[in-house]
């Protein structure tokens, strides 16, 4: 399914769902000017094509103790298959690791970590730099999040 294929209502129940993923089927309906039937074959199109992926909360970080985000840049010389598997499964196993993204430009990768505070952050970035080889390792401290998991334009 591609953007050309999502009408307005599609598009109303991605916003409010994004919103809100607890709304009831009902209410949800009520929202987007729907019956629930119609709504819930929406829902199950949507689901079955791959545009709603599953349904999360967001967390406040700050409420966890984790007041400190970085987000560390990875440079390395190594683009194999195996070394890149390896990688991949290393940093996924750190937990205060948030996002994990191969990017383009003048690093191979950026990964957004959350910690308590520098302490902490140390403990990760010590997991971090043991997994694998790797070139480079810049870590940029986050001042302030002004927009931290926005919804998706729909």
């Amino acid at each position: 399914m591609t953007t050309r294929d999502l009408d307005s209502i599609d598009k109303s129940i991605l916003r409010c769902l994004q919103r809100d993923a607890s709304l009831s089927q009902r209410d949800l309906a009520d929202k987007v000017g729907l019956s629930q039937n119609s709504c819930w074959r929406r829902l199950t199109r949507l689901r079955e094509e791959g545009v709603i992926k599953g349904q999360t909360i967001r967390v406040d970080m700050q409420a966890l103790g984790l007041g400190l985000t970085v987000f560390a840049m990875v440079r390395t010389r190594h683009h194999t298959a195996e070394w890149l598997d390896r990688f991949r499964k290393s940093v996924l196993a750190i937990e205060n690791v948030v996002d994990f993204f191969r990017i383009a430009g003048d690093y191979d990768y950026m990964i957004k970590i959350v910690a308590k505070d520098m302490n902490d952050f140390d403990r990760v970035y010590q997991k971090l730099i043991g997994t694998t080889e790797l070139e480079t390792v810049t870590s940029y401290i986050a001042m302030e999040a002004i927009a931290d998991g926005r919804d998706a334009p729909a």
